[in-house]
């Protein structure tokens, strides 16, 4: 029977790997995977599902850099036979996946609908979707944590969860499940000014193509008051 993967010491060596790296020697990000992947496999303190783990997280990120920087040998997908540079899935794929859906959704906000829309379209990575997320996907949204000047902010859990994987034989996404999230509040009153727009644009752009430990999913509306809500992930 399979070992339980300890997160945390996983998460140490993952951090260890990346600040043992000698920037010198290992001067690109394949040199760079090569190294953290070494330093994984030589880990006595790890199990071997826990090494497993840990690279195929490696693997992963370098997945993800290949299609940012646009780097790497590509390979003809078997599906969509367009030439991708993911190995772990096809970055067209996903995008005409997410684009199939464009029909099933809205925001009722022009703009919304396709600054989504256009972060779909730019996808990276399976587990880094922006998307519009309906209000009854919540619940235990009354959980009040903070409130300031400029928002309100709660936690909630997403039923459904965020999309964190390609399955290449049914030829869809996959969701994670139910999880704890975080919303956000934006003051988007339009007679005021259109801050609540830009902030929820720069944020969006960002975690559609940076790792970060701040992961924001897309934005939904509160209906008892109109406002839009980023939706981000828990750091619990």
């Amino acid at each position: 029977m399979p070992s339980a993967i300890r997160e945390e010491i996983v998460r140490v060596a993952l951090n260890k790997s990346s600040a043992l790296i000698d920037y010198k020697v290992y001067n690109d990000i394949p040199k760079q995977t090569e190294f953290r992947k070494q330093i994984i496999l030589d880990d006595k303190f790890l199990t071997s599902e826990e090494k497993t783990e840990a690279i195929g997280i490696i693997n992963k990120s370098y997945d993800h850099n290949k299609i940012l920087y646009n780097f790497g040998r590509k390979r003809i997908c078997e599906n969509c036979n367009q030439e991708c540079l993911a190995t772990l899935y096809c970055e067209f794929c996903v995008r005409n996946c997410l684009k199939s859906n464009f029909s099933n959704w809205s925001s009722g906000n022009d703009d919304i609908d396709n600054l989504i829309q256009k972060c779909q379209m730019e996808t990276i990575d399976p587990e880094r979707i922006i998307e519009w997320i309906p209000y009854d996907q919540f619940q235990n949204v009354n959980n009040y944590l903070l409130k300031n000047d400029s928002s309100d902010i709660y936690t909630a859990v997403w039923i459904d969860g965020c999309y964190n994987e390609w399955d290449p034989n049914e030829k869809r996404l996959k969701r994670f499940g139910r999880q704890k999230v975080i919303l956000k509040s934006l003051e988007n009153d339009e007679n005021i000014n259109r801050n609540w727009f830009e902030e929820a644009k720069s944020h969006l752009t960002l975690s559609n193509e940076w790792q970060s430990s701040v992961q924001y999913y897309g934005l939904t509306q509160d209906p008892s008051n109109g406002n839009y809500m980023l939706v981000m992930n828990s750091m619990d």
